[in-house]
Parts: structure tokens; C-alpha cells; sequence
């Protein structure tokens, strides 16, 4: 069941930058080393230096280490949250500008959401807590349709940015056709004329004789960052993030991606389901919410909680939204969702951690329980996708994060107060 933290958990530290990382040995749990896949009973998860060192079968653990009892409980890679803005904004009512907005921000494709993260987010202790490790972030809204770079975040407090520059977003659903001519039909023109020039500065570029290494560096000065964006775009160094719902925009997307050869990540993705064969053979992973079962505007009547499976079973990658940002917590419970609707258990697992890991460029350090991988690990009590199972331990880049958040103080600090007889009448 869901814990009651003590309130002497207050005096943990609440930002891990300066906690150390320990020698850890992880033991007697049933490990998923990848994904909902790998599983290795009795495991003996050894980390140190931040990194994973070794994942064994009754292990043994060497002196120095401090052991973490796993016996009769599961153990997975932290999961990611797939699509939040996380560390950019606060609580909805206050009266400070959100950062994940830039209502005013015309053309922002080479603005990245780094600068204005802030560590310490109110949010990110709440979802790290139930085992939530990583996060996409991003910019929501802008004066058109560009949303510019995203972020990975390791929610740890302190340094927290795993990947910069991630990915470049783009909304291409109604409202940006609101803000973006009014139609559609100029939407799409806009695009496609942007992404045209930049792709024919590219093609001029790479005929030029390229002897000279001052000239390479008066045309580097002279590149802008959306010039430098999109050329990172066209080249496929980073992925484009495209918030669309509808069936017949996924549609016009998948042609976009063929036409210019980038690598596209759908997000939203209402009626993906509905082209799940061209999506799988384009090679477009999708990140949606599996609680969305209800249309919210004509974008998405197709909407179902049963997208997620059948998008799997058409051989589509898949990754999770949470249901807001200040509920990003709660993209593990989407999770479940997502399997009572139809998804393998083991999918929805690789949705978490593997999926998104490999959609966003940090496979190579995230989203698995091997050798080298930096240490996200998640002690549960229980099946991580059961609604009453909660983590044990949270481990973020080998770092045991102490399972306390505003949240928690405040619940610890009012849930045991005497009646007075005031409250009697």
C-alpha cells in the first residue's frame, strides 16, 4: 500500500546535488533488466559511482557496500515521463509567468528551455517519489506553431539535464492553425516553405568548396540557432517532436517526414491508432495519454483508452504522457490504464523506460538495468503497474533520494492532530 513517511523524514535532504552517490547492492528482488522484459529472479543489482556495475542472479556483495533488502519485491529502471514541462512551471494561480508559455514568441526554433529550469520545481520531489526518474520537457504554447528545443531531465535536483537540445517541437494541431493563418492549408505551406529553404541552404552549402577553414567559420558565425536547429533536423541528429491528433494531419506528417527525411516523434496522437500500419512502417514512434477516451474538440473524435494497445499490436512504439505535469507522478497509473485496455503488461513496462529512452537519444545511459547504465533503479513493494503498489527506494544516478515531498510534510504534519471539542459538535 501507499506509504505514510515519517515526519522525521523531513531532516533527508530534498535536493540531491549534495548527496554523494554510494556503493549500493540492490539484493534478493525480482529484477526487470529491460523494460518488462529480463527478468532475473533473486538479483543482485550492484551500483557504484552512479553507474550500474553488474545485475546477477544471487550475487555476492563485496565489503563496503550498504545493502538494500529487495527480498519479495520488484525492481526496476526508474521510469520516464514522456511529455511534461516540467521544472518550467508552478502552480497554475500564481501570480509569476509561466515558462512553458511564450504567448508573445514568434519563430522560436532555436530556443532552448534550459535556462529557465528551475531545480527546484515544486513538482519534481512529488514525482520522483513514485518512481518516476527521467522527464521530457517542453514548451507548450507559443505565438505560432514552433515550441522550440526540448529537454531530458534525471530528476535529482541540482544539475538535472540529461539531454539538451533533445528534440525541437512543433505544434501543428488547431490551435496553431488558429495562430498560424487561420487555415490549415497555411499551416502546412509555412512548414514545408521553411523546412524547404533550410534544406536548399543546406544543399548550397554542401556544393561550396570547403578548403578554406576561414570560410568555414565566417559561415558558422553567420548561422542563426533556428538555422543551426534545423540543420541538426535535416541532417537527422535530432528528432522532431510534433503535436498533432488528427487522422487525416498524422497523415499529412507522414509524408512530411518521407518528403525531408527527418525523424519524427508523434505526440497527442488522438487517432493514431487509426493509421497504425503506415505509422509502424514510417517508423514514427507515438507518445500519448491512454487516459484520453473522450473527444475534446473535432482533432479528436477518434480518441480511445484502447490506442495504446492497438498501436503495439501494429508494431508502433509507444510512450506515455501523464495526465498534466503537476500529475506526472501519476504516468505510471497511465500505465495500467494502458494494459486494462488491451496493452501486454510487458509493453506498458517498455513504454516507461526503454521506449522513451530510445525516442529521446539517452538509450545509451537510461531505461535499462545493465553494466554502464547510469543508476535509476526502483525498489516497488509490489507490481509496479497495480494502483496500491508504491517504490521502496528510488535511486537516481546511483543517488538513494529520500522518499519525502512537500506533499508528504504536509500530510505527516496535519494527519495525527487531536480533536479538539470544538470539532466534536
Amino acid at each position: 500500500m501507499r506509504k505514510l513517511i515519517s515526519i522525521a523524514a523531513m531532516a533527508a535532504a530534498s535536493f540531491t546535488a549534495t548527496v554523494s552517490a554510494e556503493d549500493i547492492a540492490i539484493t534478493g528482488g525480482k529484477a526487470f533488466t529491460n523494460g518488462g522484459s529480463g527478468e532475473v529472479e533473486n538479483a543482485t543489482i550492484l551500483v557504484s559511482d552512479g553507474k550500474i556495475t553488474s545485475v546477477s542472479s544471487g550475487g555476492t556483495v563485496p565489503t563496503g557496500y550498504r545493502v538494500i533488502d529487495a527480498s519479495g519485491k520488484w525492481v526496476t529502471a526508474g521510469f520516464m515521463a514522456a511529455d511534461t514541462s516540467l521544472g518550467l512551471t508552478e502552480v497554475s494561480l500564481s501570480g509569476g509567468i509561466n515558462d512553458a508559455s511564450a504567448p508573445k514568441e514568434k519563430g522560436a526554433i532555436g530556443v532552448s528551455v534550459v535556462p529557465a529550469l528551475n531545480p527546484a520545481n515544486i513538482f519534481i520531489p512529488n514525482t520522483r517519489i513514485e518512481g518516476v526518474t527521467r522527464a521530457m520537457t517542453r514548451m507548450t504554447t507559443s505565438a505560432d506553431m514552433w515550441l522550440g528545443l526540448g529537454a531530458v531531465l534525471k530528476l535529482s535536483g541540482g544539475d538535472m539535464v540529461a539531454q539538451e537540445k533533445a528534440f525541437l517541437a512543433i505544434d501543428l494541431d488547431e490551435g496553431s492553425a488558429n495562430k498560424v493563418g487561420g487555415s490549415r492549408a497555411v499551416l502546412w505551406s509555412k512548414l514545408t516553405e521553411k523546412f524547404q529553404a533550410a534544406k536548399d541552404k543546406m544543399d548550397t552549402a554542401a556544393k561550396k568548396d570547403d578548403d578554406s577553414k576561414d570560410g568555414d567559420k565566417k559561415d558558422a558565425k553567420r548561422a542563426s540557432a533556428a538555422d543551426i536547429t534545423l540543420n541538426a533536423v535535416l541532417s537527422g541528429d535530432m528528432p522532431v517532436y510534433v503535436i498533432v491528433n488528427r487522422k487525416a494531419d498524422i497523415l499529412q506528417l507522414i509524408a512530411f517526414q518521407k518528403r525531408f527525411g527527418i525523424r519524427v516523434i508523434l505526440g497527442g496522437a488522438a487517432e493514431a491508432w487509426m493509421v497504425a500500419d503506415m505509422l509502424a512502417a514510417s517508423g514514427i514512434p507515438v507518445v500519448l495519454d491512454p487516459t484520453a477516451n473522450l473527444p475534446g474538440n473535432f482533432d479528436t473524435l477518434g480518441q480511445t483508452s484502447a490506442a495504446a494497445g492497438r498501436l503495439y499490436a501494429a508494431g508502433v512504439k509507444v510512450a506515455f504522457i501523464p495526465p498534466g505535469t503537476h500529475n506526472s507522478r501519476l504516468v505510471v497509473q497511465n500505465a495500467g490504464i494502458a494494459v486494462s485496455m488491451g496493452m501486454p503488461w510487458a509493453a506498458a513496462m517498455d513504454a516507461l523506460t526503454v521506449n522513451p529512452a530510445e525516442m529521446f537519444g539517452i538509450s545509451d545511459s537510461y531505461g535499462k538495468l545493465a553494466a554502464g547504465m547510469d543508476a535509476d533503479v526502483v525498489v516497488w513493494d509490489g507490481d509496479p503497474l497495480e494502483l496500491m503498489s508504491s517504490p521502496d527506494a528510488v535511486l537516481i544516478a546511483g543517488v538513494d533520494i529520500p522518499l519525502v515531498s512537500r506533499q508528504t510534510k504536509l500530510r505527516d504534519r496535519y494527519k495525527d492532530l487531536d480533536r479538539s471539542p470544538a470539532f466534536d459538535r
